[in-house]
């Protein structure tokens, strides 16, 4: 089923004026960018580096080519980069200008969203929090304090992609910037202020002469006008700037997924109807959130079913599908850019996007793709025609120029056929690595629950967390004591707060029901993304005397997005004790506070501030807000830290965090990420350390660091299949008249990543097998006893192999007038 909302997910506005606005190598005028003067239909996919490592960019960014993209779109992280007014840092993970030298260097355009507010489920929303405490400030409207600052990082940002020529009007392959980033959905709270403040930031951007457009997003007034359905100005393009190719998952919230037919059949419909010339893929690798980076519940695995996984490895059929949507649409990219569009009615949920060349002759190719078909006919003054069927249960026959032509549910052809491509499915495989079962291997330090005598930080009322922490930690310990007097020492501790979850002791001694978050229990608790609040209501016991009341406020990441950013609130907002004979309410009363845990002052995470503290031998007693210690395996091959046994933290790998972990808060399925990305690179030959650092009490005696990697491979193609686009692009390099040339068959193409091949065929049928690629499958009713054998001779021992479709292929004809199909299942080893 087609999910139209995720067509307007962002669409650019270009800014400026004028009937071709130049920049030296790159202009526009409605219809395309023109790049060296050409127009150009430019596929682009999102990859930011901060979500990855420096060692494996190359590896990203070659994959991404191999995927048929032109482009190569990452956000600008303030946070990241000043972390502290006029103190910068573009180092290791950091290095944009690396980043984007290595696109460069792949012969990829770069198309860099400087914002600098970005949002992107990124803490803060990209903002460093130090602006928070600017005297009058106001994010993102007409303030002059916010707008020094963000003028100030704009600028650095220009000037070191200047000196380094990486402007495409430098021979750089910088396309396009972005300032600020998805406005329109907040400017309305602003009113006026808001729309002086885009006013002056397109302005702003302007004056830096980077000698390439500049483009706001989701921003229906920006100067210049914006570009998309119906444009309000003639002279700027459709750009698609985030076409999501999943959805990023929330702790708790099971994430919608995406299938590779619904995006193909958007960026069609976007590109043939909507005159559409840049698609940005939104992402196209989504990486990982390191440390804290995430913002409010966000998981740290980021985008992972997206077109290049979380580890790098290609998600099939996506990545396979999209690399052939992108040569079928490039074949006919010409008369798509000059040609004259011309829209024909066939029936009530069915039409026609002709495009008439403004040339005599155009070729003709043909490609087919999975549930859709494109197919580009030349015929003397017409280049292509789509054909699209938007009903989503039901297939039709509709007439077109003399024929009939059957449209599947929900699809886009283009002329003269319907018929599916081959994609290839993979299996990524977890494999088992070492478990670090043995209590001896394991240590670990407690955290002393502090009182109000050992804080320093005193306030006569709670605290806001965030103005209180400044994003230095996830946690603020509020802490009081008062005088019990009754012999009744059972009563109710009540606690309001505003996220984003609660550990709670009395005189030491952690309190609270246990109670099942899907499936697992704890003694925290906790809100959620769509609603952080929450109150916290359980027995305590109290002693005669003084009491101490320790409660630890939790939050999972720094909100991202929303009007008025600066004026977010976190923490707890009132705080009561009721017995039976007085309700007692602390609200408004001495508190003491401790920012942070020990360990993470002490910085026990890494080797120097591990020996900073006493360590014990592993007690498996499972208390809460524990950290554990350990020498970990090396590894050569993508690995993940499997979790599932923890509870709630964060793990670090020789004193770099890998992100948050909460296995313990389940999805309504019963799922949640338990695997954790540790890139190659954090690695050492010997003596790794591995930090965790728990909240709830899990066991790390079941904890292993696994392998990751593609395992298996299936093609599922049908006799009717038409050959892949790069046999016709090969065809018509070789032969002049490729329409007279046989030989373009229908063909399973199997590939095994790179330093693997195929070890063994699992299955393999030609004939009628049941199932697919997806599921199950088994041999059907009609069934060639030679497919497995001719299968194996074809592949066995190569890293990638072709099978033709064919009864000549496999000893002759199992089942005469029956339509056949070839599906075949390898392993990778």
């Amino acid at each position: 089923m087609r999910r139209v909302l995720f067509l307007v997910a962002a669409v650019l506005a270009v800014i400026g004026s004028g009937s071709a606005v130049r920049g030296r190598d790159v202009t526009y005028d409605g219809r395309s960018l023109i790049i060296d003067g050409q127009r150009k239909i430019v596929f682009s996919g999102s990859i930011h580096y901060p979500r990855s490592t420096p060692e494996m960019w190359p590896s990203l960014i070659a994959k991404a080519k191999e995927g048929g993209l032109d482009a190569i779109e990452t956000y600008v992280f303030w946070n990241v980069h000043e972390p502290q007014p006029g103190h910068y840092d573009f180092s290791g993970g950091h290095d944009i200008v690396r980043f984007i030298k290595e696109v460069q260097a792949q012969g990829l355009y770069a198309c860099l969203r400087i914002g600098p507010f970005i949002q992107s489920e990124w803490s803060y929303g990209g903002l460093p929090f130090w602006l928070h405490d600017i005297p009058g400030i106001v994010f993102r409207s007409d303030n002059e304090p916010f707008k020094v600052y963000m003028q100030n990082f704009t600028a650095k940002v220009v000037s070191m992609m200047q000196s380094e020529n990486l402007y495409a009007s430098q021979g750089g392959p910088i396309i396009l910037s972005q300032i600020e980033n998805e406005y329109g959905t907040v400017q309305k709270a602003y009113g006026q202020e808001g729309l002086a403040y885009v006013q002056w930031a397109a302005q702003m951007a302007e004056g830096l002469q980077t000698g390439v457009p500049w483009v706001m997003c989701k921003q229906n007034n920006a100067p210049g006008h914006v570009t998309f359905v119906g444009p309000n100005s003639p002279n700027k393009p459709s750009i698609w700037t985030e076409n999501w190719t999943t959805h990023y998952q929330v702790y708790g919230e099971d994430a919608p997924l995406r299938s590779a037919e619904d995006i193909a059949f958007h960026v069609t419909l976007f590109i043939a109807a909507k005159k559409g010339s840049f698609v940005n893929y939104y992402m196209y690798h989504g990486g990982t959130n390191f440390g804290r980076s995430a913002s409010a519940f966000v998981t740290t695995s980021y985008y992972d079913q997206a077109p290049l996984d979380e580890y790098g490895l290609t998600t099939q059929p996506k990545w396979g599908h999209l690399k052939e949507l992108h040569a079928a649409i490039k074949l006919c990219s010409t008369p798509l850019l000059s040609g004259v569009q011309v829209n024909l009615y066939l029936g009530p949920q069915q039409q026609v996007y002709q495009i008439f060349c403004e040339i005599s002759l155009a070729e003709c190719h043909t490609n087919p793709i999975n549930q859709m078909a494109y197919i580009f006919n030349a015929v003397s003054g017409e280049c292509a025609a789509f054909l699209i069927n938007n009903d989503s249960s039901n297939a039709a026959s509709v007439p077109f120029r003399n024929a009939s032509y059957d449209l599947p549910p929900m699809s886009i052809s283009i002329l003269p056929d319907c018929k599916n491509v081959s994609t290839q499915y993979t299996t990524r495989t977890m494999g088992r690595g070492e478990v670090l079962d043995a209590a001896d291997v394991w240590q670990e330090f407690t955290e002393a629950i502090p009182n109000f005598d050992s804080t320093s930080t005193r306030s006569e009322t709670l605290l806001e967390q965030m103005n209180t922490t400044k994003d230095s930690s996830d946690y603020l310990w509020y802490t009081f004591r008062f005088q019990h007097e009754s012999s009744d020492t059972q009563a109710i501790l009540d606690v309001s707060s505003l996220g984003h979850a609660l550990h709670a002791f009395v005189n030491g001694q952690a309190v609270g029901e246990l109670y099942f978050t899907y499936a697992k229990e704890t003694r925290s608790v906790q809100g959620s993304r769509k609603n952080p609040r929450f109150k916290f209501e359980t027995s305590v016991s109290l002693s005669i005397g003084i009491n101490n009341v320790s409660l630890l406020s939790v939050m999972v990441g720094m909100p991202d997005s929303g009007a008025f950013l600066e004026n977010r609130a976190a923490g707890l907002r009132t705080v009561m004790i009721r017995d039976k004979q007085d309700n007692n309410d602390f609200t408004n009363y001495s508190w003491g506070y401790q920012i942070g845990l020990q360990g993470e002052t002490l910085q026990i995470y890494t080797e120097q501030g591990s020996s900073q503290v006493q360590w014990k031998k592993f007690s498996n007693a499972g208390n809460p807000l524990t950290w554990y210690k350990v020498d970990a395996p090396p590894g050569d091959v993508p690995v993940a830290l499997n979790l599932a046994s923890m509870g709630k933290g964060e793990a670090w790998v020789n004193g770099q965090s890998i992100g948050r972990y909460w296995p313990s808060y389940r999805t309504p399925n019963g799922s949640a990420q338990t695997w954790y990305h540790v890139p190659r690179s954090f690695l050492k030959p010997a003596g790794n350390l591995l930090v965790l650092q728990e909240e709830e009490g899990g066991n790390p005696l079941q904890v292993s660091l696994d392998t990751v990697s593609i395992s298996q491979v299936c093609g599922h193609v049908t006799a009717s299949h038409l050959a892949p686009v790069s046999s016709w692009i090969e065809h018509n390099q070789r032969y002049k008249n490729p329409a007279k040339v046989s030989g373009r068959r229908p063909k399973v193409l199997l590939a095994c990543p790179s330093k693997s091949k195929i070890s063994r065929i699992s299955f393999a049928s030609y004939g009628t097998p049941l199932g697919n690629c997806r599921n199950s499958f088994a041999v059907g009713t009609c069934h060639s006893q030679n497919s497995k054998a001719v299968v194996q001779e074809a592949c066995l021992g190569k890293m990638k192999c072709s099978i033709p479709v064919s009864d000549r292929q496999f000893g002759g004809d199992p089942c005469p007038a029956k339509a056949k199909s070839l599906m075949v299942v390898a392993e990778c080893q």
